[in-house]
């Protein structure tokens, strides 16, 4: 037997005399057999650890998805980890999946894999991963849960959390006492760190409600300003002594820290006034509850100050946010919420397709709405943790983005069959979206949008094509044992080479994978990407492969300098 390696895969071919001409024909190198199964029990092939680690690692929140529970997700992430011998890749995952996936949860558990592995390296990024009190805290619940190997803090890990609870600002500090199981103080009653001096002192005796006689040699008058002031409020026992601290700068804190003291709908409009526009757009219902958006043309004033901060062109331009955020405040905001807010969302996801990249040329996209993409896209995390997000709704989202980005591109819903959807162009990208996530709900077979670009579409010219799904196809399967995806790409290649001639680029496919398992539809090699999970940073990542620029997701990962 030989080991053969084509474009990253591993297969095995049998050296015999006189081989069969069609059984070991060249074309069966372009169809290469997928010897692995997907959670759903289909043909798929197995990614490399550092392909199923970077994909985990864009997506990973530790919650049962539709075929894995969150114990089988936590165990492949560890079986993974343990395949990796190169620390220097665990750490610029790590900081990959926290700077530009903006995960919370993956990239605390990578750093502390790699705390048992490579303490110097693991102080060398631990800022960039840790950079603020929820990643912190994360991190410490996973130690204490004993799932990487010991429950309590190793001295590296000590010294690491010391540095950082002296070194953070009195904000990320005040914002990191929000939350329980862990809370701050469990944090710091076990870190136990040295003050740098009688502020900070102070500052840790006040966060871990200790007596006042115990800051010594520190005194009330030590702490923090803005921790006196945000006392003092909660200690006021007027709504005009509150507004009164809220106004202008006085007091800039989270609105969290806020919000159980208030003394009512007055010091909430003023709490909201304070708010950034990322806050506003999660906390819609916060506002409702509170009546802040109650009648009255006192209120109505609170409505248009929200509507129109939440749609301000300069802003979003500015934060380049993308429409993903916008459908997840629409998709949880109460039917209460007044109509002009709701718009002003649909406005702002609009504004915001403005980043979302223009590709070389028009792709096929193919759309996944079956049963399993019902799943939410955070997967199940317990008793009121579930998102209303599902991934059917993250997926549609996509498509339709990239769809109003780049016109001329066709998408194609699909589970075991293709759906004909007809857009209006005055379309909002919302509205949309919602219209595309309530096809299908059938089992999957990812190689239908291929196949149907390869008929239905076959005199189009494309740049490529982008499947949008969670690439659990058990439907159907391809030739020489390969999937149908393979079989139905290879199609598409000769058929665009058909069409623009052997001197055009070769197409390009991306598989985007919005609730990884492991395995893929399609093997990484050079026109293909397997892309894992969902966040901002697929816009752009999708945007440059299929722009030819020859960086992989790995190799994105790997471009991180440390």
């Amino acid at each position: 037997m030989a080991l053969v390696i084509s474009q990253g895969m591993l297969f095995f071919v049998t050296e015999v005399m006189m081989a069969n001409n069609t059984l070991f024909s060249s074309l069966k190198s372009k169809f290469p057999r997928a010897f692995a199964k997907n959670e759903a029990g289909g043909r798929a092939y197995q990614l490399t650890p550092k392909q199923a680690l970077a994909q985990m690692a864009a997506t990973g929140t530790f919650g049962g998805a539709y075929y894995a529970s969150a114990q089988n997700q936590l165990d492949t992430v560890r079986t993974l980890i343990d395949k990796i011998d190169d620390n220097q890749y665990l750490a610029r995952l790590a900081v990959y999946a926290r700077e530009r996936a903006y995960m919370k949860d993956m990239p605390a558990a990578l750093l502390l894999a790699l705390s048992n592995r490579d303490t110097e390296l693991m102080h060398r990024v631990f800022n960039r991963v840790v950079d603020n009190g929820r990643v912190l805290r994360t991190m410490f619940q996973m130690i204490r849960s004993g799932q990487f190997g010991r429950n309590s803090l190793s001295s590296s890990l000590q010294r690491a959390f010391a540095r950082w609870l002296n070194e953070a600002s009195v904000g990320k500090l005040l914002s990191a006492s929000i939350g329980h199981d862990p809370s701050l103080r469990d944090v710091l009653r076990l870190a136990r760190p040295k003050p740098l001096d009688n502020q900070r002192r102070a500052l840790f005796g006040w966060l871990t409600d200790k007596e006042l006689d115990k800051w010594a040699p520190a005194s009330a008058d030590d702490l923090p300003e803005t921790v006196r002031k945000l006392i003092a409020y909660r200690a006021a026992d007027s709504v005009e002594a509150q507004i009164e601290l809220l106004d202008g700068d006085g007091l800039s804190v989270r609105w969290d820290l806020l919000a159980d003291a208030a003394l009512g709908p007055a010091v909430w409009k003023a709490i909201a006034r304070q708010m950034g526009p990322q806050a506003l757009r999660m906390n819609l219902n916060t506002l409702l509850r509170h009546h802040v958006f109650g009648k009255g043309w006192r209120n109505n004033e609170m409505v248009d100050y929200v509507a129109n901060r939440l749609s301000d062109v300069d802003e979003i331009r500015r934060s380049r946010q993308f429409p993903y955020q916008y459908l997840a405040a629409y998709l949880n905001a109460s039917e209460e919420v007044p109509h002009k807010i709701k718009a002003a969302l649909h406005q702002a996801a609009e504004i915001s397709c403005g980043n979302v990249p223009e590709l070389p040329g028009p792709v096929v996209i193919g759309l996944d709405t079956s049963g399993s993409m019902s799943m939410a896209v955070t997967g199940r995390r317990g008793r009121g943790a579930i998102s209303t997000m599902r991934c059917v709704d993250v997926a549609a989202l996509f498509a339709a983005a990239m769809l109003r980005r780049n016109p001329d591109s066709v998408l194609i819903p699909f589970d075991t069959q293709a759906y004909s959807a007809q857009f209006d162009p005055a379309d909002s990208i919302l509205s949309l979206s919602k219209r595309l996530a309530k096809f299908g709900g059938g089992g999957t077979d990812c190689s239908i949008p291929l196949y149907f670009a390869n008929t239905m579409y076959r005199d189009r010219r494309f740049a490529g094509a982008i499947l949008v799904s969670d690439n659990e196809s058990w439907v159907g399967t391809g030739r020489y044992g390969s999937t149908g995806v393979i079989t139905e790409w290879q199609a598409f290649i000769k058929n665009q080479m058909r069409l623009g001639g052997h001197d055009i680029a070769t197409p390009k496919l991306v598989c985007v994978d919005i609730q990884p398992y492991g395995t893929t539809q399609a093997p990484e090699r050079g026109d293909i990407l397997n892309i894992g999970g969902f966040s901002d940073a697929v816009f752009n990542v999708v945007a440059a492969f299929i722009s030819d620029d020859t960086q992989r997701f790995v190799a994105e990962v790997e471009s991180i300098v440390l």
